[in-house]
């Protein structure tokens, strides 16, 4: 870790409404062998912590979904010493009593999008990380307390599937993805997920509910500017759960996350 530049032990990826929940914060600006991350980072402190603090979107909400900087976000936490992760994003539900609104902390994952850089692993050799579960088990256990000592009763467990974007789903995809089992949908939960793994991170989603997709309603489906509302109605709530889980979330990784890379020849010296 580059020794002259601030340092934090927990990091947190999110957008609108999370930008100014630090204390005392110092912009940093980090280089990445994958390019900038999505804007400078601001490290600070919350609840006695160092927390460091990425746009995914970038503050003008410039990068779509499918053009975020997955793997230079996640270096740059690395780099500055982050060991922990958590990931607020807005979903759509696809389950019809999960509706706009619901917090839910999935446990499973699957990928549907297309053409991301989703391994930092390219060349030089080939390194295959468990991922059977993809989210940290202390990070979610952490993260549904905090919620019930919010008044926010969450949804345990999920799959969240994650689409390539930026468009929404049309009916026929939403009610496949209904069809296998499978909970939430939302654009931004992989590669952040699978990328955190391969540096040893613990990775921590917390899914705020904003619509409920396109095949499982009737009318006419799911709109930006919905989602934008239901989000802008819910983002203090979901400020407090992370701030609480900030809180309590325990420094001391017991978890199987830090010993994810063990035994396993890497092709690039990590931060």
């Amino acid at each position: 870790m580059n020794s002259a530049l601030p340092s934090a032990d927990l990091g947190v990826i999110g957008g609108s409404g999370f930008y100014s929940f630090l204390d005392d914060v110092e912009e940093v600006r980090v280089d990445t062998p994958f390019g900038p991350p999505s804007d400078p980072i601001a490290v600070g402190e919350l609840h006695g912590r160092r927390v460091a603090f990425v746009p995914r979107h970038g503050r003008d909400h410039r990068f779509p979904p499918h053009r975020i900087p997955y793997r230079a976000n996640l270096w740059a936490l690395r780099s500055l010493g982050v060991r922990q992760v958590l990931a607020p994003s807005a979903v759509g539900s696809l389950v019809a009593e999960h509706g706009p609104g619901t917090l839910t902390v999935p446990d499973q994952l699957v990928d549907r999008t297309s053409g991301r850089p989703q391994t930092f692993y390219e060349e030089g050799a080939a390194v295959h990380v468990p991922f059977s579960d993809p989210y940290c088990p202390v990070g979610r256990r952490t993260a549904l307390t905090a919620a019930q000592t919010q008044d926010w009763e969450p949804v345990d467990g999920g799959t969240l599937v994650v689409i390539e974007g930026p468009r929404f789903s049309t009916r026929a995809e939403s009610r496949w993805f209904a069809d296998q089992g499978w909970t939430l949908v939302g654009m931004t939960g992989h590669p952040e997920a699978v990328l955190a793994r391969e540096l040893a991170l613990c990775y921590t989603p917390l899914c705020l509910v904003t619509d409920l997709d396109a095949g499982i309603e009737e009318g006419e489906g799911v709109t930006m500017q919905e989602v934008l509302a239901v989000f802008a109605r819910n983002v203090d709530r979901l400020r407090g759960v992370v701030a609480e889980v900030i809180r309590t979330l325990p420094s001391n990784r017991s978890c199987p996350c830090p010993t994810v890379l063990d035994g396993l020849e890497l092709p690039l010296t990590l931060p």
